[in-house]
């Protein structure tokens, strides 16, 4: 009988995975019903492709697979979150866990006996099935990415996502014909947004795969010193004509791209997550050498002169103090989101619902249509509550702490360099989303799994390729 090992390794399954991460942030960054159902039905089919795989013999759950599932069962936990807020209780039982919701329905349904927690069970149910293709993505990417190589394929893959996307907008702000994803922009004329409709939510996408090109990076740094003045040249020519150079030119390409967008919290998130990030992980791994810091400062220094060379830095300090969040409204909107999280704390309003609970808390000093916080903490924790919030706490430091891990424990430059990714990417995310809702564009929030996915890898995935052990020893019994 043939054994899974030695049966070819079909790889269309993983190049598909690979265009989908490469697809998400093209269609206004999957901000669309449309998009989301496409992404859904794409991520859930490949994963159907995988089990029909796994029936069939041609694959095997991986080791690491094991311990990396507390991720999956987090975000699964998640969407039952979701699910309990769409099915239909008794009304007495829905005043007791969430009175607020039950004077709601009193007001709009007063006959009802048997109703939601979410006060929009429907936009609900697509926030649920947006969230099955959230699991659908994170359990890919478990599954799929099971060797070193296609780990950093996989970086190399949102390194390029980032990398078009920067290309892109510097090129459509530059030139003045202002095109988004295929049609004429309507806002932020004179900002690069790429192919997202929002700038805030494009730089904070560049940042996330700037955190995966800085990982790789990291990854590729040499662990000895030099030795002789040969081995000083070889390196230094690699560093100009290698794949570090190619890597390098292109964090420049989106650091320009990122400057360009004119996002205050999207620059300044990825300046401080880039140098503190830099250091912990220098501390982590003990990488303390020349190479090392040199690295990290030199992408500080050069991202620094590129800022200053477009603006110049008295004009970029200018525009961060004239535009203060004093002058704009997101201030009384936090103000006003304050109380619906006190109202629903414990299992939220429901996921999606804040376009209609907010406009009945809102006061009269806020113009305007708000279907979103301008802060993902408040409105997550306004239609997730409690219990949300705390099993999203549960995947992201747990996360994390995997991440940090790697880098302390892992010997391999790959798993620690790419390690950098998560830790940097939820640094970002932790100041930005003071000021921003990036974690409701679909794009952002499956791109940042994925890297918290990475951390995962990075701590589990073996030492060793197996795939490789198998071609090798299949080659040395060949008869030829």
């Amino acid at each position: 009988m043939t054994s899974i090992a030695s049966k070819p390794y079909n790889n269309k399954l993983l190049y598909t995975f690979y265009a989908l991460m490469l697809w998400l942030p093209l269609p206004l960054g999957s901000n669309r019903d449309w998009a989301v159902a496409l992404m859904t039905a794409w991520a859930c089919g490949l994963l159907l492709w995988w089990l029909d795989d796994y029936r069939q013999g041609q694959r095997q759950v991986p080791k690491h697979f094991h311990k990396c599932k507390p991720l999956l069962y987090g975000l699964l936990a998640f969407q039952a979150v979701l699910l309990l807020q769409i099915t239909p209780l008794p009304e007495a039982l829905v005043a007791i866990i969430s009175p607020q919701t039950a004077s709601a329905y009193a007001l709009l349904l007063p006959s009802s006996n048997w109703i939601t927690l979410s006060v929009d069970a429907s936009v609900t149910a697509a926030h649920l099935l947006q969230g099955l293709g959230f699991c659908a993505i994170a359990a890919l990417t478990l599954l799929l990415i099971d060797t070193r190589k296609h780990l950093k394929i996989l970086a190399m893959c949102l390194l390029i996502s980032g990398l078009l996307q920067a290309a892109y907008g510097a090129f459509m702000t530059l030139s003045g014909i202002e095109y988004g994803f295929l049609i004429p922009k309507t806002t932020y004329f004179g900002n690069a947004t790429g192919t997202f409709v929002n700038r805030n939510h494009y730089a904070d996408y560049l940042t996330l795969c700037l955190a995966a090109g800085t990982g790789l990076l990291l990854a590729d740094l040499y662990t000895s010193r030099s030795g002789n003045w040969r081995e000083r040249g070889r390196r230094i020519i690699n560093a100009l004509l290698g794949s570090k150079a190619k890597v390098r030119i292109s964090l420049a390409i989106m650091v320009i791209a990122l400057v360009l967008s004119h996002s205050r919290m999207g620059n300044t998130a990825f300046f401080f997550s880039l140098a503190g990030c830099g250091f912990v992980w220098l501390i982590l791994t003990k990488r303390m050498t020349r190479g090392a810091i040199f690295l990290l400062c030199s992408l500080i220094v050069i991202d620094m002169m590129i800022v200053g060379a477009w603006f110049g830095m008295e004009k970029v300090k200018e525009r961060l103090k004239g535009s203060a969040f004093e002058k704009e409204t997101r201030d009384e909107v936090i103000r006003d989101t304050l109380p619906i999280v006190g109202d629903y704390w414990l299992v939220g309003s429901g996921a999606g619902s804040y376009y209609g609970v907010f406009p009945s808390y809102r006061d009269g000093d806020i113009n305007g249509y708000y279907d979103h916080a301008h802060n993902d903490y408040l409105e997550l924790s306004a239609e997730h509550g409690l219990l949300g919030m705390g099993i999203l706490g549960f995947i992201v430091f747990g996360s994390l702490w995997h991440s940090i891990q790697a880098m302390r424990l892992r010997k391999s430059n790959i798993y620690k360099g790419l390690a950098f990714a998560p830790l940097m990417a939820t640094t970002a995310l932790i100041m930005h989303s003071l000021t921003d809702f990036n974690l409701q564009i679909p794009a952002n929030a499956a791109t940042y799994i994925v890297l918290l996915a990475m951390g995962w890898l990075c701590r589990f995935l073996p030492n060793k390729d197996p795939k490789a052990d198998c071609r090798a020893s299949r080659s040395k019994i060949s008869p030829t």
